[in-house]
């Protein structure tokens, strides 16, 4: 599996999602903390009650390296999931990322650790620990169901999940967009004639 998250890697979110056609895209407010971050690899999902984050403390011991952590934190902006602290300890134990549908704090602390993380934003307000909450379920996050070992991937653009079942489908239609885009982009741009001959058989095409 490692080879195939490796593969996805290499890919756009955008041809990931082209090849899903669309529909595990999560909510467009969800991006990374810097705009070179890019994740590949399983979810490993943590389901949180608004403002109470030790669960993702007991998501980030229980993961793998190579996890990308994945918070349904129901959206909440107020109350930060993480901060510094503990975004760094889920870097110090490998994952791979963390995706959060919510926000952190401490976020030039964070950026420092060039420790991929997507999220919604930042606050300054903490979140309390009482202890509620589950790990390893189904969640939603960004509006997406995330099944655990679902397969993530996020850049610049936004974050997309693969159920795992449809791993490799998925990968080979991404692959294969990928490559038609890069064929296209080679005979059409920087070639003005060419750039018209496409757009008068796109308006044609669609009889606009």
């Amino acid at each position: 599996m490692t080879v195939m998250y490796d593969r996805y890697k290499e890919l756009s979110s955008a041809c990931v999602s082209d090849a899903l056609k669309g529909l595990n895209n999560m909510n467009v407010l969800i991006k990374p903390m810097k705009e070179e971050y890019r994740i590949s690899g399983p979810a490993f999902t943590v389901k949180m009650p608004a403002n109470d984050n030790l669960v993702v403390l007991k998501g980030i011991g229980m993961a793998k390296p190579g996890d990308i952590l994945i918070v349904d934190a129901k959206g909440h902006e107020h109350n930060a999931v993480a901060g510094h602290f503990v975004i760094g300890m889920a870097k110090t134990l490998g994952l791979s990322g963390v995706v959060i549908d919510g926000t952190i704090r401490d976020i030039v602390g964070i950026k420092a650790l060039d420790f991929p993380v997507f999220c919604k934003g930042a606050t300054v307000a903490a979140s309390v620990k009482t202890g509620t909450g589950e790990v390893n379920v189904p969640v939603t996050c960004g509006g997406v169901v995330v099944n655990p070992g679902d397969i993530i991937v996020g850049d610049a653009d936004g974050v997309v999940s693969v159920p795992k079942e449809r791993a490799e489908e998925v990968l080979a239609a991404a692959q294969q967009k990928e490559q038609k885009d890069k064929e296209r982009a080679k005979a059409v741009l920087g070639n003005g004639e060419a750039a018209r001959c496409y757009i008068e058989r796109a308006v044609e095409s669609s009889r606009i």
